[in-house]
Protein backbone atom coordinates (compact mmCIF):
# COMPACT_ATOMS: atom_id res chain seq x y z
CA UNK A 1 0.00 0.00 0.00
CA UNK A 2 1.62 3.44 -0.67
CA UNK A 3 2.12 6.10 1.66
CA UNK A 4 -0.38 8.22 0.23
CA UNK A 5 -3.31 5.95 0.68
CA UNK A 6 -1.58 5.45 4.08
CA UNK A 7 -1.73 8.80 4.83
CA UNK A 8 -4.63 10.58 6.80
CA UNK A 9 -6.34 12.96 4.51
CA UNK A 10 -6.76 15.43 7.55
CA UNK A 11 -3.17 15.51 8.09
CA UNK A 12 -2.07 18.58 6.41
CA UNK A 13 1.26 21.05 7.47
CA UNK A 14 1.84 23.29 10.57
CA UNK A 15 0.22 26.72 9.39
CA UNK A 16 -1.53 25.87 6.26
CA UNK A 17 -4.71 26.99 7.55
CA UNK A 18 -3.71 29.89 9.22
CA UNK A 19 -3.90 32.41 6.26
CA UNK A 20 -7.18 31.36 5.18
CA UNK A 21 -8.26 31.87 8.51
CA UNK A 22 -6.91 35.42 9.06
CA UNK A 23 -8.61 36.32 5.47
CA UNK A 24 -12.12 35.04 6.81
CA UNK A 25 -11.71 36.71 9.81
CA UNK A 26 -9.82 40.05 8.49
CA UNK A 27 -13.60 41.91 8.71
CA UNK A 28 -13.36 41.28 12.10
CA UNK A 29 -9.72 42.36 13.11
CA UNK A 30 -10.45 45.28 10.95
CA UNK A 31 -13.90 46.29 12.72
CA UNK A 32 -11.91 46.06 16.23
CA UNK A 33 -8.62 47.65 15.31
CA UNK A 34 -9.63 51.16 16.13
CA UNK A 35 -10.90 50.28 19.50
CA UNK A 36 -7.10 48.15 20.16
CA UNK A 37 -5.61 51.43 18.89
CA UNK A 38 -7.30 53.66 21.54
CA UNK A 39 -7.17 51.33 24.10
CA UNK A 40 -3.26 50.58 23.20
CA UNK A 41 -2.54 54.47 23.21
CA UNK A 42 -4.74 55.78 26.42
CA UNK A 43 -4.23 52.51 28.64
CA UNK A 44 -1.23 50.38 27.37
CA UNK A 45 1.37 53.22 26.47
CA UNK A 46 0.89 55.16 29.44
CA UNK A 47 1.30 51.68 31.59
CA UNK A 48 4.14 51.22 30.07
CA UNK A 49 5.62 54.62 30.42
CA UNK A 50 4.66 54.89 33.92
CA UNK A 51 7.17 52.02 34.57
CA UNK A 52 9.98 53.60 32.85
CA UNK A 53 9.21 57.18 34.39
CA UNK A 54 9.37 55.56 37.84
CA UNK A 55 13.35 54.61 37.28
CA UNK A 56 14.23 58.00 37.15
CA UNK A 57 14.26 61.37 38.54
CA UNK A 58 12.44 63.77 37.16
CA UNK A 59 9.68 66.66 37.27
CA UNK A 60 8.65 65.93 33.98
CA UNK A 61 8.32 69.68 32.80
CA UNK A 62 11.59 70.39 30.82
CA UNK A 63 14.24 68.19 31.34
CA UNK A 64 14.67 63.90 30.64
CA UNK A 65 15.48 63.16 34.14
CA UNK A 66 17.73 61.64 35.93
CA UNK A 67 18.58 57.37 35.81
CA UNK A 68 17.94 56.31 39.67
CA UNK A 69 17.00 52.50 39.08
CA UNK A 70 14.73 51.84 42.38
CA UNK A 71 15.77 54.34 44.43
CA UNK A 72 12.09 55.62 43.60
CA UNK A 73 10.52 52.55 45.12
CA UNK A 74 12.52 52.74 47.94
CA UNK A 75 11.77 55.91 49.11
CA UNK A 76 8.44 55.17 48.74
CA UNK A 77 8.09 52.21 50.66
CA UNK A 78 10.08 53.87 53.55
CA UNK A 79 7.49 56.55 53.57
CA UNK A 80 4.86 56.43 55.97
CA UNK A 81 2.81 58.67 54.52
CA UNK A 82 2.07 56.11 51.59
CA UNK A 83 1.12 53.64 53.89
CA UNK A 84 -1.19 56.17 55.73
CA UNK A 85 -2.25 56.71 52.61
CA UNK A 86 -2.50 52.80 51.88
CA UNK A 87 -4.55 52.36 55.13
CA UNK A 88 -6.97 54.79 54.71
CA UNK A 89 -7.68 53.80 50.78
CA UNK A 90 -8.25 49.78 52.42
CA UNK A 91 -10.24 51.54 55.47
CA UNK A 92 -12.19 53.41 52.72
CA UNK A 93 -12.94 50.26 50.57
CA UNK A 94 -14.28 48.32 53.55
CA UNK A 95 -16.15 50.51 54.88
CA UNK A 96 -18.21 51.80 51.34
CA UNK A 97 -18.06 48.61 49.40
CA UNK A 98 -20.06 46.46 51.55
CA UNK A 99 -22.38 48.23 52.98
CA UNK A 100 -23.50 49.70 49.16
CA UNK A 101 -23.30 45.91 48.02
CA UNK A 102 -25.54 45.12 50.91
CA UNK A 103 -28.07 47.75 50.68
CA UNK A 104 -28.11 47.97 46.82
CA UNK A 105 -29.40 44.15 46.78
CA UNK A 106 -32.35 45.31 49.51
CA UNK A 107 -33.34 48.10 47.14
CA UNK A 108 -33.23 46.11 44.66
CA UNK A 109 -35.32 43.27 45.86
CA UNK A 110 -38.26 46.01 46.78
CA UNK A 111 -37.85 47.72 43.45
CA UNK A 112 -38.26 44.11 41.94
CA UNK A 113 -41.62 43.82 43.44
CA UNK A 114 -43.96 43.32 40.66
CA UNK A 115 -47.16 44.97 42.92
CA UNK A 116 -45.45 48.21 43.88
CA UNK A 117 -46.42 50.97 42.28
CA UNK A 118 -44.19 53.91 40.45
CA UNK A 119 -40.91 51.67 40.18
CA UNK A 120 -39.69 54.10 37.23
CA UNK A 121 -39.88 56.50 39.50
CA UNK A 122 -38.19 55.20 42.70
CA UNK A 123 -35.28 53.53 40.14
CA UNK A 124 -34.91 56.83 38.45
CA UNK A 125 -34.52 58.44 42.27
CA UNK A 126 -31.80 56.26 43.32
CA UNK A 127 -30.04 56.43 40.05
CA UNK A 128 -29.96 59.93 40.00
CA UNK A 129 -26.72 60.85 42.42
CA UNK A 130 -24.89 58.03 39.86
CA UNK A 131 -25.31 60.77 37.13
CA UNK A 132 -24.80 63.86 38.86
CA UNK A 133 -20.89 64.95 38.72
CA UNK A 134 -18.67 63.43 41.70
CA UNK A 135 -16.71 66.85 42.36
CA UNK A 136 -20.10 68.75 42.26
CA UNK A 137 -21.57 66.52 44.92
CA UNK A 138 -18.04 66.72 46.86
CA UNK A 139 -18.35 70.47 46.99
CA UNK A 140 -21.92 70.25 48.30
CA UNK A 141 -21.05 68.04 50.88
CA UNK A 142 -18.51 69.72 52.13
CA UNK A 143 -20.99 72.92 52.80
CA UNK A 144 -23.73 70.43 54.01
CA UNK A 145 -21.75 69.00 56.55
CA UNK A 146 -20.69 72.53 57.74
CA UNK A 147 -20.62 73.12 61.95
CA UNK A 148 -22.94 75.77 61.62
CA UNK A 149 -26.04 75.42 59.22
CA UNK A 150 -25.66 72.02 58.10
CA UNK A 151 -28.29 69.56 58.24
CA UNK A 152 -26.90 66.67 59.60
CA UNK A 153 -25.81 69.02 63.20
CA UNK A 154 -29.39 70.99 62.69
CA UNK A 155 -30.99 67.43 62.81
CA UNK A 156 -28.77 66.07 65.88
CA UNK A 157 -29.02 69.48 68.02
CA UNK A 158 -32.81 69.39 67.80
CA UNK A 159 -33.22 65.86 68.91
CA UNK A 160 -31.11 66.70 71.51
CA UNK A 161 -28.15 64.41 70.92
CA UNK A 162 -25.25 67.21 70.84
CA UNK A 163 -25.46 70.42 72.42
CA UNK A 164 -23.67 72.44 69.40
CA UNK A 165 -22.50 71.50 66.02
CA UNK A 166 -19.93 69.19 65.06
CA UNK A 167 -17.43 69.61 62.13
CA UNK A 168 -17.61 66.57 60.85
CA UNK A 169 -14.72 67.43 58.38
CA UNK A 170 -11.89 68.61 60.53
CA UNK A 171 -11.51 65.73 62.56
CA UNK A 172 -10.11 62.69 61.23
CA UNK A 173 -12.90 60.04 61.76
CA UNK A 174 -15.41 61.81 61.40
CA UNK A 175 -14.09 62.99 58.50
CA UNK A 176 -13.83 59.52 56.72
CA UNK A 177 -16.80 58.46 58.11
CA UNK A 178 -18.79 61.26 56.18
CA UNK A 179 -17.16 60.33 53.09
CA UNK A 180 -17.81 57.00 53.28
CA UNK A 181 -21.04 57.82 53.78
CA UNK A 182 -21.73 60.26 50.52
CA UNK A 183 -19.82 57.23 48.35
CA UNK A 184 -22.37 54.57 49.50
CA UNK A 185 -25.59 56.91 48.93
CA UNK A 186 -23.51 58.29 45.82
CA UNK A 187 -23.09 54.88 44.05
CA UNK A 188 -25.95 52.69 45.67
CA UNK A 189 -27.66 53.24 42.57
CA UNK A 190 -25.37 51.57 39.70
CA UNK A 191 -25.54 48.81 41.91
CA UNK A 192 -29.09 48.16 42.36
CA UNK A 193 -29.21 48.09 38.55
CA UNK A 194 -26.64 45.54 38.53
CA UNK A 195 -28.52 43.88 40.88
CA UNK A 196 -32.07 43.89 39.22
CA UNK A 197 -30.60 42.97 36.18
CA UNK A 198 -29.56 39.63 38.21
CA UNK A 199 -33.12 39.78 40.21
CA UNK A 200 -35.07 39.76 36.51
CA UNK A 201 -32.67 37.13 34.66
CA UNK A 202 -34.31 34.43 37.22
CA UNK A 203 -36.41 32.19 35.12
CA UNK A 204 -40.31 32.59 36.83
CA UNK A 205 -40.61 28.36 36.33
CA UNK A 206 -38.39 28.55 39.59
CA UNK A 207 -40.60 30.70 41.44
CA UNK A 208 -43.99 28.30 40.15
CA UNK A 209 -42.37 25.38 41.16
CA UNK A 210 -41.31 26.10 44.50
CA UNK A 211 -44.47 27.95 45.02
CA UNK A 212 -46.09 24.50 44.01
CA UNK A 213 -43.85 22.71 46.62
CA UNK A 214 -45.21 25.26 49.18
CA UNK A 215 -42.59 27.20 49.99
CA UNK A 216 -42.59 30.78 51.39
CA UNK A 217 -41.02 34.34 50.28
CA UNK A 218 -38.10 33.68 52.56
CA UNK A 219 -37.55 29.98 51.57
CA UNK A 220 -37.70 31.16 47.63
CA UNK A 221 -35.22 33.90 47.93
CA UNK A 222 -32.86 32.11 49.96
CA UNK A 223 -33.16 28.52 47.92
CA UNK A 224 -34.24 30.08 44.47
CA UNK A 225 -33.14 34.01 44.39
CA UNK A 226 -29.81 33.67 46.17
CA UNK A 227 -28.25 30.81 44.39
CA UNK A 228 -28.78 31.85 40.89
CA UNK A 229 -28.02 35.24 41.70
CA UNK A 230 -24.61 34.76 43.43
CA UNK A 231 -22.63 34.24 40.06
CA UNK A 232 -23.17 38.43 39.41
CA UNK A 233 -23.07 39.01 42.60
CA UNK A 234 -19.31 38.40 42.73
CA UNK A 235 -18.78 40.13 39.67
CA UNK A 236 -20.82 43.30 41.66
CA UNK A 237 -18.10 42.91 44.61
CA UNK A 238 -15.39 42.85 41.98
CA UNK A 239 -16.23 45.70 40.48
CA UNK A 240 -17.30 47.69 43.54
CA UNK A 241 -13.85 46.93 45.35
CA UNK A 242 -12.04 47.81 42.24
CA UNK A 243 -13.68 51.25 41.72
CA UNK A 244 -13.37 52.30 45.71
CA UNK A 245 -9.42 51.87 45.47
CA UNK A 246 -9.74 54.58 42.51
CA UNK A 247 -11.76 56.72 44.69
CA UNK A 248 -10.22 60.59 43.97
CA UNK A 249 -12.69 63.11 42.95
CA UNK A 250 -14.72 62.88 46.07
CA UNK A 251 -12.50 62.80 49.00
CA UNK A 252 -10.39 65.25 46.57
CA UNK A 253 -13.41 68.19 46.75
CA UNK A 254 -14.94 67.37 50.18
CA UNK A 255 -11.40 66.86 52.31
CA UNK A 256 -8.32 67.39 49.87
CA UNK A 257 -6.85 64.49 52.06
CA UNK A 258 -6.97 66.33 55.35
CA UNK A 259 -7.59 66.94 58.02
CA UNK A 260 -3.81 66.19 58.71
CA UNK A 261 -3.79 63.49 56.03
CA UNK A 262 -6.53 61.59 57.66
CA UNK A 263 -8.52 60.98 54.55
CA UNK A 264 -5.36 60.81 52.37
CA UNK A 265 -5.73 58.35 49.56
CA UNK A 266 -3.39 56.16 47.22
CA UNK A 267 -5.01 58.37 44.53
CA UNK A 268 -4.61 61.62 46.59
CA UNK A 269 -0.89 61.02 47.54
CA UNK A 270 0.32 60.14 43.69
CA UNK A 271 -1.75 63.59 42.41
CA UNK A 272 -0.01 65.24 45.61
CA UNK A 273 3.73 64.60 44.28
CA UNK A 274 2.75 64.54 40.57
CA UNK A 275 0.61 67.73 39.72
CA UNK A 276 0.21 69.75 43.27
CA UNK A 277 3.05 71.74 44.59
CA UNK A 278 1.83 70.93 48.04
CA UNK A 279 4.68 68.74 48.61
CA UNK A 280 7.13 71.24 47.43
CA UNK A 281 8.77 70.32 43.78
CA UNK A 282 7.13 68.37 41.52
CA UNK A 283 8.47 64.98 41.93
CA UNK A 284 7.02 62.71 38.83
CA UNK A 285 9.41 59.56 38.60
CA UNK A 286 8.31 59.53 42.68
CA UNK A 287 4.51 59.57 41.95
CA UNK A 288 5.12 56.75 39.42
CA UNK A 289 6.76 54.70 41.50
CA UNK A 290 3.79 54.79 43.89
CA UNK A 291 1.16 54.70 41.25
CA UNK A 292 3.02 51.62 40.34
CA UNK A 293 3.47 49.65 43.46
CA UNK A 294 -0.01 50.68 44.25
CA UNK A 295 -0.99 48.68 40.75
CA UNK A 296 0.61 45.68 41.84
CA UNK A 297 -0.94 45.57 45.15
CA UNK A 298 -4.22 46.13 43.44
CA UNK A 299 -3.72 43.26 40.56
CA UNK A 300 -2.62 41.32 43.82
CA UNK A 301 -5.80 41.97 45.59
CA UNK A 302 -8.28 41.60 42.57
CA UNK A 303 -6.76 38.25 41.88
CA UNK A 304 -7.38 37.01 45.46
CA UNK A 305 -10.78 38.34 45.21
CA UNK A 306 -11.52 36.45 42.03
CA UNK A 307 -9.80 33.19 43.70
CA UNK A 308 -11.87 33.31 46.70
CA UNK A 309 -15.37 34.08 45.09
CA UNK A 310 -14.35 30.77 42.92
CA UNK A 311 -14.14 28.83 45.92
CA UNK A 312 -16.85 29.69 47.27
CA UNK A 313 -18.99 29.20 44.25
CA UNK A 314 -17.64 25.74 43.94
CA UNK A 315 -17.92 25.10 47.37
CA UNK A 316 -22.14 25.54 47.07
Amino acid sequence: MSAALIRSPRTRPFGAGLGKTLRRDLPCYLFLLPALLVYGIFTIWPMISGVFLSLYDTSGIGDNGTFIGLANYREVIADPYFWNAFWNTIAYMLGVVPIQVFLALVVAVILNNKRLKATTFYRTLFFLPVVTNTAIVGVVMGFLFSPLYGPPNLILERLGVISQGIDWLAAGRTALLAVIAIAIWKNLGIHMVYWLAALQAVPEELYEAGKVDGAGRWALFRHITVPTILPIGAIILILGLVGALKVFDLIETMTGGGPFYATEVISIYIYRFAFSSASGAVRLGYAASAAVLFAIVSVIMALGQGLVLRRLRSNQ
